[in-house]
């Protein structure tokens, strides 16, 4: 049984702060909505590590945005849509597509540098399922820490936002059906209450729920997990993306190998050489996400590998360090020079498309609390993401909250609110332990490929590690895996109930896509649920 709050508290003996707008996260989502709020209201920005510390650092391919006069809105929603497989809100990959240049202008306003040509301008890239060069990059394949040193600057900089970092959000506080407000562990693990008109969460991905991911320590589904025990709706968590090329290498991560690395011309290869995605989709290296992931696994399978290769040894190496800096230089660390050598690649979890449902404004089904970036479902990506569109999704929806933010009524007067949890007990329980078998768990039976068997096998032993929620968590470690815990049984219990293929969701004893009766959502709440969402604005 998943609680309400995780701690015990006495809001009125709580030491107490107050702000207009409360932002949990700093990636790209957290700190553009910051700075946009930032100039009509003040703003806290709770930091669980320090401002350089976020998925976003870690993104490599770049930012989609209409910039070209060959390209249109119109081309970059098809392109969206099909990537999402009937799923995606037509109405939110509008907003995205033609909200989307005006956002990337103000970017580049806050001071992000992107790559340019020798004539001065902006270079373009192509990733997969993209039909036209409309990927704006940074550093070669840096573009997330060039985005995040920009925006982090720029926050800095603002006299009305104030940075917590190393603080960590453990709940967001309700009174009816609305927020107001967060409780904060501070470093020293002491809480206090931040009282806000709004609150946003910018928390990042849930890339942690799994062994191998491209994601760094600090994407533990905390949003999904706080805006849960909330009441606020959470939709569309099945359709979980593995990006198909990790580097999969002995002593190394699992470090992103960029799809613009493909998008520049490499192609996969099995375990005897030979190329491969030609029979299994027309785009070849350019399919979606899942499409590629689910091929490199079959392949894998029939030669009993645990990997492929990667080549761009066919490109010059002038421009294969030009263009991938990043990478190249990760590569020759562990001995492998991408100029010369093809480079072992397996699939890993990089991105989850569902999240805290939003309307158009970011806000959630709580009001007064909104989901912005990976966190938020907003209906942009439907069951599979189209590469880049997740930082574009950031700053339009970030616009959007801010703007919606501004409009906010005064919050009322809270009442009195004590948490006592008299059964519970410290938490004792090796939670490092605990977490690597919940990865270890959501590896193995909701991975790439799934079946009724394994699902059903890993939602009875994840319900029975619930029980730790009847442990009082001390370290952020243990906040952190009571979210990953309630995120992997919403994940699970979607991908059982869901009885078809499609997008990020493969089932092997349902390998169709089933738009008769499964074009529609699953959404889950902890006071209504499972519900079954319509798709009417769903658009293929």
């Amino acid at each position: 049984m998943i609680p309400r709050y995780i701690v015990d508290f006495d809001l009125r003996a709580l030491p107490q702060k107050k702000t207009k707008v409360a932002i949990i996260g700093a990636g790209i989502a957290g700190l553009y909505t910051a700075l946009q709020a930032s100039e009509y209201a003040d703003v806290v920005l709770i930091s669980k590590k320090g401002l350089d510390d976020s998925n976003t650092r870690w993104a490599q391919g770049g930012i989609a945005a209409v910039t070209a006069k060959s390209d249109s809105p119109a081309l970059h929603r098809q392109d969206t849509l099909i990537a999402g497989a009937g799923l995606c809100s037509y109405d939110a990959v509008e907003v995205l597509v033609n909200e989307g240049p005006d956002r990337l202008k103000e970017l580049i306003a806050y001071g992000t540098e992107f790559d340019k040509d020798e004539t001065g301008q902006y270079e373009l890239t192509q990733e997969g399922a993209h039909s036209k060069r409309r990927i704006l990059h940074a550093n070669g394949d840096a573009t997330g820490a060039e985005i995040v040193r920009a925006l982090s600057a720029r926050v800095l900089e603002q006299p009305n936002i104030t940075v917590l970092e190393n603080h960590f959000a453990i709940d967001v506080v309700t009174q009816g059906d609305e927020c107001v407000g967060v409780i904060v562990r501070q470093p020293d693990g002491e809480i206090f209450f931040l009282e806000a008109d709004a609150t946003v969460l910018a928390t990042g991905g849930a890339g942690q729920l799994y062994r191998y991911t491209t994601n760094p320590e600090i994407a533990t589904a905390d949003g999904i997990g706080i805006a849960y025990r909330a009441g606020a709706r959470i939709k569309d968590v099945e359709f979980i993306q593995f990006h198909p090329t990790a580097l999969y290498y002995p002593g190394a991560p699992r470090f992103l190998i960029s799809e613009a690395v493909r998008g520049e011309g490499a192609i996969l290869r099995n375990s005897n050489g030979e190329r491969f995605m030609d029979k299994y989709h027309p785009q070849k290296e350019l399919a979606p996400r899942d499409v590629v992931a689910r091929a490199i696994v079959s392949e894998m399978e029939k030669a009993n590998s645990t990997h492929v290769f990667l080549d761009i040894t066919h490109e010059s190496a002038d421009k294969i360090k030009h263009r991938f800096p990043t990478i190249y230089q990760f590569c020759l660390q562990y001995g492998l020079d991408m100029v010369t050598d093809w480079i072992p690649v397996a699939p890993a979890c990089h991105y989850i498309m569902g999240g805290v449902e939003t309307d158009l404004h970011g806000e959630t089904s709580t009001k007064r609390l909104f989901a912005c970036g990976e966190a938020s479902c907003t209906g942009v990506h439907g069951a599979n993401r189209l590469a880049s569109n997740s930082l574009s999704e950031a700053v339009v929806f970030g616009h959007r909250i801010a703007e919606r933010i501004r409009q906010l009524p005064a919050l009322p007067v809270i009442e009195p609110l004590v948490v006592t949890s008299p059964q519970r007990q410290l938490c004792t329980a090796g939670t490092r332990e605990q977490r690597v078998k919940l990865q270890k768990l959501m590896l193995r039976y909701v991975g790439v490929k799934r079946d009724e068997k394994g699902l059903q096998k890993a939602l009875e032993e994840l319900e029975r590690m619930a029980e730790n929620y009847q442990e009082i968590p001390v370290e952020q470690e243990d906040f952190e895996y009571l979210n990953l815990l309630s995120a992997a049984v919403l994940t699970t219990r979607a991908a059982l109930l869901r009885e078809e293929s499609r997008g990020g969701h493969y089932r092997n004893d349902f390998p169709e896509k089933d738009d008769l009766i499964w074009r529609k959502h699953l959404v889950q709440s902890i006071r209504g649920g499972v519900e079954e969402e319509s798709g009417k604005n769903n658009v293929e």
